[in-house]
C-alpha cells in the first residue's frame, strides 16, 4: 500500500513538473514564434516589393527636350518595375521639368518617381567644370557626393534613347565582381577609326577606351574607393589634353584601377560610329540594340537612321497605344528610301528588335 503511495506520487509530481515546464516553455517560446514569423512577414514584404530601379541625367542649356524624350523611351519600356528618375538640371529648367514630369506620374500609376537637383560643382575650378565640353556635363562625376542617399544609378546622356526595358541593363549591377563600381561600353570597336587608341594624349583602359554616355554607377562603392578626390589632380595634370572632357577623366580613372571597371558591350551604348562605314558592332547584330546614343547631333540631322528612331519617340504621345503609335510609325520612319538606303538604314532591324519582343511579351501583340 505504501509503495503504490510513493508511486502515485512520484507521478503526480511528474504530472505538475511537466505541466509547470510546460507552462513556461510556452511563454517563453510564443514572442519568439510571434518574433519569427514577423521577421519572415517583412522578409516576404522586401521580397515581393517591386524592385526601385534609379535612372539619372544631367540636362542644361538646350538639352532639355532631348532629355524629356529619353525620359519618354525609358517609361514605355519600364514593364513594372519601379522607376525613380533624378534629373540634375539648372534654376531656370526645373519648373519645365516639373511641369513635364508630374503627368507623367499619374500616367504612370505612381511606378514612376522623379526628384530634380541644381547643379552643384566643388568651389575649386568651379567654372572649369561648369563649361567642360558641353555645360553641365562634368557633373556626373560629382554624383557621389551630389546624391548622398543613392547606393546606384544607370546614368545616360540626355542624346540616348532606351530600345530595351532598363531592366535588361541594371541586371550587369549583379554581374559585377566585388571590386567592379561602374560599367560602360568601349568607345569603339575598330581600332582603324578609334579615337583613343589615334590621338588620346593621356591614359585610357583597353584597347580602345571608354565612352562615357551609358554607365551603370554603383555609388556606395565610389564614395567607398574616394572616387571625388580623384577628379582635381586628374584635371590639374591633364586639363589641356581633355578633348572629351568628363569622358576622358573618366578614362584615366579606370586606367589607373582597371579593376573597378565592369565592360559591357557596344549594344548598351550603340552610336552611329557603329555603322557609318560599315556595321561594327557584332552584339547589336546578333541581339538587338539595347541602347540608342546620338552623339554628335546624330538624332537631329546627321544621321538619318537614328533621326527615324528618335522622331517615332518624340512624337508618340505617353499612354497611347505603343504598338501602333510608336513601333509601326518607327517601322515605317526606317523603310523610307533615304533612310534603308544609307549605311546605318541598311541594319534597320537592330532598332526595331529589343523593341519587338517586349512589346510581345508585354501587349502580346503578333
Amino acid at each position: 500500500m505504501a509503495s503504490k503511495f510513493k508511486v502515485r506520487k512520484k507521478l503526480y509530481v511528474f504530472v505538475a513538473l511537466a505541466i509547470i515546464g510546460l507552462i513556461l516553455f510556452t511563454k517563453d517560446f510564443s514572442p519568439n514564434v510571434e518574433s519569427a514569423m514577423e521577421d519572415h512577414k517583412k522578409e516576404r514584404q522586401v521580397l515581393e516589393k517591386p524592385q526601385e530601379f534609379v535612372l539619372g541625367v544631367v540636362a542644361c542649356g538646350n538639352r532639355t527636350e532631348e532629355a524629356l524624350v529619353m525620359i519618354k523611351s525609358a517609361l514605355v519600356l519600364k514593364s513594372t518595375m519601379l522607376l525613380k528618375l533624378l534629373v540634375v538640371t539648372e534654376e531656370p529648367s526645373k519648373k519645365f521639368f516639373e511641369e513635364k514630369l508630374t503627368p507623367w506620374v499619374i500616367l504612370m500609376n505612381d511606378t514612376f518617381t522623379f526628384e530634380i537637383h541644381l547643379v552643384s560643382f566643388p568651389s575649386t575650378h568651379e567654372k572649369e567644370w561648369r563649361h567642360m565640353f558641353k555645360l553641365c556635363a562634368s557633373q556626373r562625376l560629382f554624383f557621389p557626393d551630389l546624391l548622398p542617399h543613392i547606393d546606384s544609378l544607370l546614368y545616360v546622356d540626355t542624346d540616348t534613347l532606351f530600345l530595351t526595358p532598363l531592366t535588361n541593363i541594371w541586371k550587369h549591377f549583379s554581374l559585377m565582381n566585388s571590386t567592379q563600381l561602374a560599367a560602360l561600353a568601349p568607345e569603339g570597336e575598330d581600332e582603324n577609326v578609334g579615337w583613343y587608341n589615334r590621338f588620346a594624349q593621356h591614359p585610357y583602359p583597353g584597347r580602345l577606351g571608354l565612352n562615357s554616355g551609358v554607365m551603370l554607377m554603383n555609388l556606395t562603392r565610389m564614395r567607398t574607393m574616394g572616387w571625388t578626390k580623384y577628379l582635381a589632380p586628374i584635371y590639374e595634370e591633364f586639363k589641356h589634353k581633355l578633348t572629351w572632357g568628363d569622358q576622358d577623366i573618366i578614362n584615366i580613372i579606370f586606367s589607373y584601377h582597371p579593376e573597378c571597371l565592369y565592360m559591357y558591350p557596344c549594344s548598351y551604348n550603340f552610336r552611329s560610329d557603329h555603322c557609318i562605314y560599315t556595321s561594327i558592332c557584332l552584339d547589336a547584330e546578333e541581339n538587338g540594340i539595347n541602347v540608342m546614343h546620338g552623339s554628335r547631333g546624330a538624332f537631329q540631322k546627321k544621321q538619318p537612321a537614328f533621326m527615324a528612331v528618335y522622331k517615332a519617340f518624340k512624337e508618340y504621345q505617353l499612354g497611347t497605344d505603343p504598338f501602333q503609335n510608336l513601333m509601326l510609325p518607327m517601322q515605317n520612319n526606317l523603310d523610307a528610301a533615304d533612310v534603308s538606303s544609307t549605311n546605318c538604314g541598311k541594319i534597320r532591324h537592330v532598332y526595331l528588335k529589343n523593341l519587338a519582343t517586349f512589346f510581345q511579351q508585354k501587349f502580346r501583340v503578333r
